[in-house]
């Protein structure tokens, strides 16, 4: 998901799904309050999933409740999902505990669970647009990159973990004595996954594709601000021919069901994506529970490092991405712009213009690159530290306001003179603020961008190979872009160091999130070598 990948993607024309609506051929005012208080395209899609997905079925909760998702566009009602108790989610974990012990999957050839899985990829190819849609309805970020990136990197990632699944075998271990020794390794059990609602597709397939491919059963819950792209595909996965009971999603809230998983006696390992604050929670639940397997994606405030010799040009687009990608709602974005002292002034300058063009605006309308945010809450949270910002004495450049009137939009922001202690600086503000400081060496911009409780990711630029060799070690996190950021390949491992986690999604590191490594031991008579 390299810059110049996505920016090439996203400058294609859109897809016909949305229909034949007169306002996508309508110019798009660039930062203008016009794009975000026009009547909101109505998208062309029908909700069909609401219910709970228990043991191949949807049903409602045992208790009837529901709850609203609402349109981040409006902060209308979308369509109101019913709402787990514990109730349903020990149903869950049964269903999914019977599938793991008694059910066909585990026991399933690899091959023929890899076969489920292509299958799976291809219906999510064929239903690209309608996934896509429901991606930018329920989440506001934008359907070009929904449907041209998103829902194209979910089939290939499972396509990935399904060319994994026939090729994970253990080993045969010489030992000091007639023993044959041998690994096996064996599918954890039931793993309870929980998924945040910045990248509600993606995260879906971070989590569902290791656990399958290694044959493990799965109960899911979605984010409740986001519960619909993982319901509507989950059903294309039993269309694949997934037996009951093997994934299982629960809708619902962290107090109750996010924390229920956490705790529950009868799931196996734990995987979340999210806060913190949050997945502190999770590994206590987890270990004051049955000591369940724990791996946590968590928060980020990466650094983004830019050397006098680096392109500039090339540097600030690159930083102006790092930064707004997603409405700035991503967990690696690169929110701690460091600039070397002697092109400082040539960054801010050029970052405030650019920032300035970026097109906000009802995110099913074509050309749009910003969407609302995803609700009131983080919209308030956002311009409650853009406020802080002020008032600490950081230099505000531009945006830093609302835009328009209606939903949850916020004008591009850009923070010069910003200082190391400043709350815009420490905190994941996880929205369109761009934050950029002043460096002079090489030494001091290291121990600088080490000085965070986080370490997801980090991006350099320069053009000594020198410079990108001492950085690439000297940084304490999990994923280091040169000359890049966000390139998310299905086969690039991800997590962080420190309190953004452990644990690592994706590529071949991700599996053994969800297996354990047997020993076996036999003892060899008359062996005619050892």
């Amino acid at each position: 998901m390299a810059t110049r990948r996505i920016t090439s993607l996203l400058s294609r024309s859109l897809r016909s799904s949305i229909g034949n609506n007169s306002r996508w051929e309508r110019s798009i005012s660039r930062f203008s309050s016009s794009a975000a208080t026009e009547e909101p395209i109505t998208p062309n899609v029908e909700i069909k999933h609401t219910k709970l997905l228990i043991n191949g079925q949807f049903v409602d909760s045992a208790s009837g409740k529901t709850f609203p998702t609402l349109d981040p566009r409006t902060g209308e009602v979308i369509a109101n999902v019913s709402e787990a108790s514990v109730e349903d989610l020990d149903r869950a974990v049964a269903a999914a505990r019977k599938a793991f012990d008694e059910g066909p999957w585990p026991k399933m050839t690899a091959y023929e669970r890899s076969k489920i899985l292509y299958r799976f990829a291809d219906l999510i190819e064929k239903h690209n647009d309608e996934i896509a849609t429901l991606e930018t309805w329920d989440n506001g970020k934008p359907f070009e990159q929904a449907a041209q990136i998103e829902v194209p990197m979910v089939a290939r990632l499972f396509r990935y973990y399904a060319g994994w699944a026939d090729k994970i075998h253990g080993l045969t271990v010489p030992a000091d004595g007639a023993y044959h020794v041998q690994t096996l390794h064996e599918p954890i059990g039931v793993c309870g996954q929980i998924i945040p609602w910045n990248f509600p597709l993606l995260m879906y397939a971070w989590k569902i594709g290791p656990a399958l491919a290694t044959g493990n059963t799965v109960v899911m819950k979605p984010a409740e601000l986001t519960p619909l792209s993982a319901l509507y595909v989950s059903n294309l996965l039993h269309e694949a021919g997934l037996p009951p009971g093997v994934v299982n999603i629960i809708s619902g809230f962290g107090a109750t069901v996010g924390a229920g998983l956490a705790s529950h006696m009868d799931v196996d390992k734990v995987a979340f994506t999210g806060s913190t604050a949050t997945g502190q929670t999770i590994l206590e639940l987890s270990a004051k529970s049955n000591l369940k397997q724990a791996t946590l994606e968590l928060g980020g405030k990466s650094p983004f490092i830019v050397f006098d010799d680096a392109d500039i040009d090339e540097a600030v687009n690159t930083a102006h991405f790092a930064l707004f990608f997603n409405q700035g709602q991503c967990c690696c974005a690169g929110s701690r712009t460091f600039v070397h002292e002697r092109v400082y002034d040539e960054f801010v300058e050029k970052s405030r213009e650019l920032a300035k063009k970026r097109i906000v605006g009802d995110p099913f309308k074509q050309g749009v690159e910003q969407g609302p945010q995803i609700d009131v809450k983080q919209f308030k949270k956002i311009l409650k530290y853009i406020k802080s910002g002020v008032e600490d004495g950081a230099n505000l450049e531009t945006g830093g306001e609302r835009l328009g009137s209606k939903g949850y939009y916020i004008k591009p922001t850009v923070f010069s003179d910003v200082k190391d202690d400043m709350l815009i600086a420490k905190d994941e503000i996880f929205g369109p603020v761009q934050s950029i400081l002043k460096f002079k060496d090489i030494n001091e911009v290291i121990q600088r961008a080490n000085n965070s409780r986080y370490g997801l990711a980090a991006g350099v630029f320069t053009k000594n190979i020198d410079t990108a060799n001492t950085m690439m070690r000297a940084l304490r996190v999990g994923s280091v872009w040169i000359n890049c950021f966000d390139v998310f390949d299905a086969t690039i491992p991800f997590g962080g160091y420190k309190m953004s986690g452990h644990g690592r999604e994706k590529g071949i590191y991700s599996l053994s999130n969800y297996l354990q490594v047997k020993a076996v031991v036999t003892p060899l008579k008359n062996p005619a070598w050892l």
